[in-house]
């Protein structure tokens, strides 16, 4: 994440109102642009084309099929993007660049294996219970692995400090969705739904090329060196365990309000509950600056105090590597009680205007009772987020597991049980269980802090590490003259 610090530093150096505006901006492109390029889009194209008038079954289809689309992409990218980047972060490191490509086309192959299993499966059912036109469940499907690629693909180009290129590539492509879908509608004179599904479709095969040919471009040597990259997931499985937790956790509340009777099963295939789901979407706007803070303090400040660590551990006396691992801790804690600060006191401003402005535009009754528990539970999940990348930082690979294993496990416990109370406590199990994957990170950066030393100087090996048969315990053959 280094790439943005120095530009970050260069904007905010100069200590101006305009200034702090434009690090503010230039922070949320390079992190949520395109997210909410997307949602624009989908919301200009409804707007655009009439979507309201269409059918109500007709809609929620679309509506659920978009859904599953972004949900199960996130899923199946997830067990391989933390491994992906380690080796990636190596790589790079040893300036061996001729190993990326085995890496990407290993990543690929297995991102698009497991992707397409569960996505084959889901639209046979798709097809033969809910009777949808095979033309609907292909374009679905096709729309979804492009996704995948589009998600696969961000991972390269952000560890290569190409976020303005991934933002400009979501901008181009869900302009071109926005046209499409136009084209389609009032000109051939398709069906609303079918022509903004394909036209999405489209949109995100765009997406997923410009960033390939972005990749090809940077990276034109391939060592072939394929099984490295299998190595790693072996080595490294702590990092698919965290990574497929974390995200797993962030859907899994919503997955137990799915089987409740609140649900909404459409074409006998999709299920969803629209107050729950909605209220959730607006909990995690509310609380998605802290993505943009924390990217934007982490760059700033503690990647420095990391850096100065690591140059004194490398070849520094022992009082250097003492005063700046006390600095670089201090550094930390600041970093998170600023972050928390911050961001409550944006929550706290948001979450008032969504209860004064949201029943006027239409937003109120159950989703509204469920948004407040729910807006506290994502405001301490992103905190809890924040730890795990500086238990990354550490390598500690335990604890980061340990972390989003308890998150997920008392998330899911949770939500069963919030099912049962009233309506103002269904989103408790997000609550309870993000709060207590935050505490268990803050219990391990404290023990980091306490035995670091230990963990940087003696968890090494003097000798290669291997299976075999043991070697002779003989050393020399003595012989009498």
């Amino acid at each position: 994440m280094a790439g943005i610090g120095v530009k970050l530093n260069n904007i905010y150096g100069k200590n101006t109102l305009t200034t702090d505006i434009i690090g503010i901006g230039y922070s949320t492109v390079v992190t949520i642009a395109p997210m909410l390029t997307v949602i624009g889009a989908l919301c200009f194209m409804e707007k655009l084309l009439g979507f309201d008038s269409v059918g109500y079954t007709t809609r929620e289809l679309f509506s659920c099929t978009v859904l599953y689309i972004f949900i199960f992409a996130l899923l199946t990218a997830s067990p391989f993007n933390s491994v992906l980047s380690r080796y990636m972060s190596d790589v790079i490191y040893q300036e061996t660049f001729e190993d990326i490509l085995p890496c990407y086309y290993v990543g690929m192959i297995l991102n698009i294996t497991l992707s397409s299993l569960v996505g084959i499966a889901f639209c046979v059912h798709e097809y033969l219970v809910g009777k949808v036109d095979i033309i609907y469940v292909f374009t679905g499907y096709c729309g979804y692995i492009a996704l995948v690629l589009v998600f696969y693909s961000m991972l390269y180009l952000s560890i290569c400090k190409d976020y303005k290129k991934i933002s400009f590539f979501f901008i181009i492509g869900m302009t071109v969705t926005v046209l499409l879908s136009f084209w389609f509608v009032r000109i051939l004179s398709w069906s609303i739904t079918y022509g903004m599904l394909l036209a999405l479709t489209i949109g995100f095969w765009l997406i997923a090329c410009l960033e390939f040919s972005v990749v090809r471009s940077y990276f034109r040597e391939n060592s072939g060196k394929y099984r490295e990259v299998l190595k790693y997931f072996r080595d490294y499985w702590p990092l698919v365990a965290t990574n497929f937790l974390y995200t797993l956790g962030l859907y899994v509340h919503n997955f137990v309000f799915w089987t409740t009777d609140l649900r909404k099963i459409v074409v006998e295939s999709f299920v969803c509950v629209t107050t729950y789901d909605m209220a959730t979407c607006l909990a995690m706007f509310t609380n998605i600056s802290a993505s943009v803070i924390f990217i934007s303090r982490v760059e700033m400040n503690f990647h420095e105090r990391y850096k100065a660590y690591s140059e004194a551990v490398i070849g520094g006396r022992g009082a250097d590597i003492e005063i700046t691992k006390k600095r670089m801790f201090r550094m930390l804690s600041e970093e998170l009680m600023s972050l928390a600060r911050v961001q409550f006191i944006i929550t706290l401003v948001i979450f008032l205007l969504c209860m004064i402005f949201l029943p006027q535009l239409g937003f109120g009754g159950m989703t509204l009772r469920i948004y407040p528990c729910l807006s506290a539970g994502y405001f301490i999940l992103f905190l809890m987020y924040a730890e795990i990348i500086f238990l990354y930082y550490f390598n500690d690979l335990t604890g980061s597991v340990l972390t989003a294993l308890s998150f997920c496990a008392v998330t899911l416990v949770g939500s069963l049980i919030s099912t049962h109370f009233s309506e103002v406590w269904y989103g408790m199990g997000l609550t309870v269980g993000s709060f207590t994957g935050w505490t268990v990170a803050y219990w391990r950066l404290r023990w980091m802090e306490k035995n670091l030393d230990v963990h940087i100087f003696c968890s090494g090996h003097l000798l290669k590490q291997q299976k075999g048969e043991c070697p002779s315990p003989k050393v020399f053959d003595r012989y009498e003259g």
